[in-house]
């Protein structure tokens, strides 16, 4: 037999004395008698030998359910208890809504939605209207700004406390402290080997910024993931001018590949010289001043002295890839004269514009139906140049046999006089083969940007025209269904030769 532990039997002992108390103490309680308003009221219409449930004290006294309002603020109807605007239906397009944000919180999709589309039949701005109504810019501005939000200690080391470091810094400050970093190896795959060597952390900074200007003349995209590797590479990114300069006044991707005067004739022959008079020798003509020269001036003037600026914001073309301009319209069709229809067809037309440029000054306009997944790959010279006539229809790259050619410049101050160095830039002249061999296109586009962070990825229309060498007189384009183009990416063409 186990030996009794003399401390659990006092523990055992006192435990009992305790209930005994407590249950002693329940049974001096004088019941307390139900009130007259909580008595079940009598049952006239049932048997009397039907017995009845007892209301429970919880029940009696606990409060009809009420739904706040999603700023957790009740209306007067929910104040007093009641369901009288949840139970009356609902009239107005606000009244259908507000039912329908009940229905969602919870959880009934189906009734929400239906009452959601009633509501948008009956009044298409009901959803402001609600807004204003529920969430006024009054209550914004009364609710108090919490600097803890986590409501930790400030000794805790917590990113939500937004007030311990003050406002957060500007990139640029952020940035430049990064420059006394180095670029630290990668850890070890198991911990507590050594460190692997890292060859990039070992070479002076001097090496490395030459390294990386060979990576930006390549590919400016993949200089710029350089950012996301490490802080300091962040720093160089960001900082290094001189590899900006480079990419600025390179050919490559930069504006020495721009072409502001024509380079090219129409049809992508070389251009004619007009021949000047003699007498016009005398004349002292200022010369246009020349690419270098402007990029320049715009360097000191129009960009903060800044080059990583410059080739972010200032206009040019991208030659690896192509402008797309997507248009849809409706247009009505014609009913069948046998068919009983309550209304006339609707045809619904998808077309397509394609405008891919050159570096040499010339470009590939092109209108078709076909998507771009079966276009953009075959918008070269060499099979725009084979499928001319018509021939090889056998191919899948037949859709050539309509392209145009032409030329493209971009505008410089001598197409807007008013306007300064810097503001008569961001237009982009087309000029290509019309229908006939007397007619010519032209187009007037403004090089725009769409997107976060996007920079000259649009061509806005600015107008179309239908020019007759013969008569020297143009016809306009209305462009009413006309749509912007689009820069894509191809990689197919490389870096765009």
């Amino acid at each position: 037999m186990e030996e009794s532990n003399p401390e659990l039997e006092t523990f055992r002992q006192q435990w009992r004395a305790e209930v005994s108390a407590r249950a002693q103490a329940d049974g001096n309680r004088a019941p307390k008698p139900p009130k007259a308003s909580r008595r079940p009221p009598p049952i006239t219409s049932l048997s009397s030998t039907i017995p009845l449930k007892p209301v429970k004290e919880d029940e009696d006294n606990a409060e009809p359910q009420v739904f706040p309002s999603l700023d957790g603020s009740r209306s007067p109807e929910e104040h007093t208890g009641t369901f009288s605007k949840a139970n009356k239906e609902p009239q107005t397009a606000l009244d259908h809504y507000e039912k329908a944000v009940e229905r969602e919180s919870q959880g009934s999709l189906g009734d929400s939605l239906d009452l959601y589309r009633k509501a948008f039949r009956m009044d298409d701005r009901v959803d402001q209207k609600y807004k204003n109504k529920h969430f006024p810019p009054s209550y914004f501005h009364s609710k108090p700004t919490n600097p803890n939000p986590s409501n930790a200690a400030v000794t805790v080391p917590n990113p939500a406390h937004h007030s311990l470091d003050g406002p957060p810094q500007p990139i640029k400050q952020l940035i430049a402290g990064f420059a006394g970093l180095s670029i630290e190896p990668a850890p070890p795959a198991i911990e507590g080997d050594p460190t692997p060597p890292s060859p990039l952390a070992e070479l002076p900074e001097e090496i490395l910024v030459h390294i990386f200007q060979d990576v930006a003349v390549i590919d400016v995209a993949s200089f710029v993931r350089l950012a996301q590797v490490c802080k300091k590479m962040a720093y160089l990114v960001s900082s290094e001018e001189q590899i900006w300069k480079r990419v600025c006044l390179g050919s490559e991707v930069g504006f020495g590949a721009m072409h502001y005067e024509w380079q090219r004739e129409v049809l992508g022959g070389p251009l004619n010289e007009d021949v000047t008079d003699p007498e016009d020798d005398c004349d002292e003509v200022e010369p246009p001043l020349s690419k270098e020269a402007v990029t320049e001036a715009l360097f000191h003037a129009g960009y903060s002295a800044s080059w990583h600026l410059m080739f972010r914001l200032r206009p040019r073309i991208r030659f690896n890839g192509c402008y797309i301009s997507t248009v849809n319209y409706m247009r009505p069709g014609q009913s069948s004269i046998n068919q009983v229809t309550w209304n006339s067809p609707v045809h619904i037309v998808t077309y397509y514009r394609y405008l891919r440029f050159f570096r040499d000054g010339t470009v590939i306009s092109l209108l078709t139906t076909t998507e771009p997944a079966d276009v953009v790959h075959h918008l070269t010279k060499e099979l725009h140049e084979m499928h001319r006539g018509g021939a090889f229809a056998h191919l899948p790259s037949i859709v050539m046999q309509n392209a145009l050619r032409g030329r493209w410049r971009l505008s410089t101050a001598g197409d807007n006089l008013d306007a300064d160095l810097k503001d008569a830039e961001g237009d982009v002249f087309v000029e290509t083969e019309g229908a006939r061999s007397h007619y010519m296109y032209r187009m007037k586009l403004s090089l725009r940007s769409a997107g976060k962070g996007a920079r000259n990825n649009k061509l806005a229309w600015q107008g179309f025209w239908n020019y007759n060498l013969l008569t020297d007189d143009s016809g306009e384009f209305t462009l009413r269904n006309d749509k912007a183009f689009f820069w894509s990416r191809v990689k197919s063409y490389g870096d765009g030769a």
